[in-house]
């Protein structure tokens, strides 16, 4: 692998006109492993998360050789995109299951065994999707996000997802997560194990939440990003605006609520059902 990163940063700071002749071959070695789980844009050492800062490089450099070419289905499905990402292929054997009905699942992301693809869903390349999760219908998992195992993203859920800047963290769900429909998880959010995310929630770079339980206020920082604890449950509260004339008019601000964590009614409300897989 250490051969292969080197040949990614190398690649990498040639200018894009000059990729060099087994620049394709490259890259192809290396979106496979993407493919295979074995590299990662982010992963977890030393119990923190990390940013592969190369193997964003690398995702980067497939669309910097990719031609745009027409990938239609017909002639009432136009489609044109890079070479370097075609959709993903799947086999029986893989496991995964997919059901009719539009979606998209991009080359160059890692999906486990007995994932569950409901239609219309989209996963962007670079993409870590652990096994056993649930990715429900109109739910986004962007470029680089890192998905558990066990996950729930319920219908409309929407998980951010980053290459640039290449040092960004991306969003990070980690295991037994359950998210409610309408969310948005963005901006290198971590959820940690057992977060649940109530419908509507909306989680970003710059959101404050108010835990009731600790009483604290959790924020990202100059050196970490927003990040969840584990078994959190997150609702979408309301905190009053600042000023006299919010306070004439009565407004009031968005803002999540850590209301609880997970207990056996929470656990029971959002058991993911073995028999849906």
């Amino acid at each position: 692998m250490q051969k292969i990163q080197e040949k990614i940063e190398e690649l990498y700071e040639l200018p894009a006109s000059e990729p060099g002749e087994k620049a394709r071959e490259i890259f192809e070695l290396f979106k496979s492993k993407l493919n295979l789980g074995e590299i990662r844009a982010a992963e977890k050492i030393d119990g923190n998360w990390k940013v592969n800062f190369w193997v964003k490089k690398g995702i980067l450099i497939g669309f910097r050789l990719g031609k745009l070419v027409d990938v239609s289905l017909s002639d009432n499905f136009r489609f044109f995109d890079k070479d370097t990402f075609p959709l993903k292929k799947f086999t029986l054997e893989d496991k995964i299951r997919q059901v009719p009905g539009g979606s998209s699942i991009r080359d160059g992301v890692f999906l486990a065994k007995n994932v569950t693809l409901m239609p219309p869903c989209y996963v962007n390349v670079g993409s870590y999707v652990d096994e056993g999760t649930m990715i429900d219908s109109h739910a986004l998992v962007g470029s680089c996000a890192q998905i558990g195992k066990r996950v729930h993203l319920s219908a409309a859920a929407q998980i951010g997802g980053v290459l640039e800047p290449i040092g960004a963290m991306p969003v990070i769900v980690e295991d037994d997560v359950f998210i409610g429909g309408n969310s948005g998880i963005y901006e290198g959010t971590i959820l940690k194990k057992g977060v649940v995310i109530g419908s509507g929630v909306i989680l970003n770079g710059s959101t404050k939440v108010y835990d009731l339980v600790c009483e604290r206020i959790l924020a990202k920082t100059q050196n970490s990003p927003l990040i969840i604890p584990e078994n959190a449950v997150v609702v979408s509260g309301s905190r009053p605006a600042r000023g006299n004339f919010a306070k004439e008019n009565g407004i009031f601000l968005y803002t999540p609520v850590i209301v609880k964590y997970r207990d056996e009614k929470t656990d029971a409300s959002t058991v993911l059902e073995n028999a849906l897989r």
